[in-house]
C-alpha cells in the first residue's frame, strides 16, 4: 500500500512540474503579424467582459491571461507600446495579437505589421 501512496504521489509532482514548464513558456518573446480591430467592436463586451474602447490601449491575445501587460514592438520602425490584454484572439491564422486602434497608431501599424511581443 505505501509504495502504490508513493507512486500517485510522483506521478502528481510529475503533473505540476509538467504545468509549471508549460506556464513558463508564455514568458517567451514572441514574434508575428499584428492587426487592428476598432470601429465596429467599439463598445461591444471583450472577452473579459469590460467594453471594448479602440481609444485605449489594449489588445487581443489567444492565451495570456487577462490584465497582463505586453510590450509590443513594430519591427519595421522600432516603435513599442505597452497594451493590457482584455480579449482573445486573433482569430486569422498567422496573427500573433490584434490592437485596439490606439496602440496600433502609436506604433505605425496601419494595417499588418510585423511586430515582436515581451510579456511584462
Amino acid at each position: 500500500m505505501h509504495s502504490k501512496a508513493l507512486l500517485a504521489a510522483c506521478a502528481l509532482m510529475t503533473v505540476f512540474v509538467t504545468s509549471g514548464a508549460e506556464a513558463k513558456s508564455t514568458h517567451r518573446p514572441q514574434a508575428g503579424v499584428a492587426s487592428w480591430y476598432g470601429p465596429g467592436f467599439h463598445g461591444r463586451k471583450t472577452a473579459n467582459g469590460e467594453r471594448f474602447n479602440t481609444h485605449a490601449l489594449t489588445a487581443a491575445h489567444r492565451s495570456l491571461p487577462f490584465g497582463t501587460q505586453v510590450r509590443v514592438t513594430n519591427s519595421t520602425n522600432g516603435r513599442s507600446v505597452v497594451v493590457r490584454i482584455n480579449d482573445r484572439g486573433p482569430y486569422v491564422g498567422g496573427r500573433v495579437i490584434d490592437l485596439s486602434n490606439a496602440a496600433a497608431r502609436a506604433i505605425g501599424v496601419s494595417g499588418l505589421s510585423k511586430v515582436s511581443l515581451a510579456r511584462l
